[in-house]
């Protein structure tokens, strides 16, 4: 049975006890528009916060765009932000994360399916059920643990190949990928000049931060070949 675990007040449906459940219910409009809901493994996990402009905000449209660029602009795949909702019964998982990367082979591949809209209206999708090529979290405040600690044993139980884990809170920026290696997470080591290898993109890449008007934090994620 699923332990909500709230910072709190909220209303869980008894039908979310489980994980059909609560995929039901996230696809009904009773599901809240805004916070962040997530259901892993019995735990639905909710974190009403609102995003940090600058240490969550801008790095994820830097992410996004970098993404949107190498993937949808090629046509191999299309780029997802936000509230993509993404489930795995095998993993017993049902989450949004912030970015989400999907090459069109792995759905023509059957790995990952989109599930319709109520009413399963041509070309309306409300969900991806299965393993995204590529999945990125950002650590706010509110998701240490579940970014840093649970969630990545998740996504490697649900067949995630590629996630990126990015923090940047503190003074130094924490970026890390992890390629998943016969069903664990191995993170990539970064060369000298701290570019990480992406297997996913095929590239390296190397996320910095500099500061502009009034200290606000802006970022570059870079690309450089193999």
């Amino acid at each position: 049975m699923a332990r909500p675990l709230l910072d709190e007040t909220f209303c869980i449906p008894a039908e979310a006890r489980d994980l059909e459940g609560f995929r039901v219910w996230a696809r009904s409009p009773r599901f809240p528009e805004r916070g962040r809901l997530d259901y892993l493994g019995g735990d639905i996990e909710v974190d009403m916060s609102p995003e940090d402009l600058y240490t969550h905000g801008t790095l994820k449209i830097e992410i996004a765009a970098l993404l949107h660029a190498l993937v949808t602009k090629s046509g191999t795949g299309v780029v997802f932000t936000d509230r993509t909702r993404i489930s795995s019964p095998p993993a017993d998982l049902s989450v949004e994360p912030d970015v989400v990367a999907v090459l069109w082979r792995t759905l023509d591949s059957g790995r990952l399916r989109e599930i319709p809209s109520a009413g399963e209206r041509p070309g309306r999708y409300i969900e991806l059920e299965g393993a995204p090529d590529l999945v990125v979290g950002i650590v706010s405040d509110g998701s240490v643990g579940k970014d840093l600690k649970r969630l990545p044993s998740f996504y490697a139980a649900a067949g995630v190949p590629e996630l990126w884990v990015a923090d940047a809170r503190g003074s130094e920026i924490r970026f890390e990928i992890r390629a998943l290696d016969s069903g664990l997470y191995k993170k990539v080591e970064p060369n000298p000049d701290g570019w990480l290898m992406s297997p996913f993109l095929g590239l390296r890449v190397r996320l910095s931060r500099k500061r502009v008007h009034l200290d606000r934090g802006v970022y570059e994620l870079e690309t450089q070949g193999n």
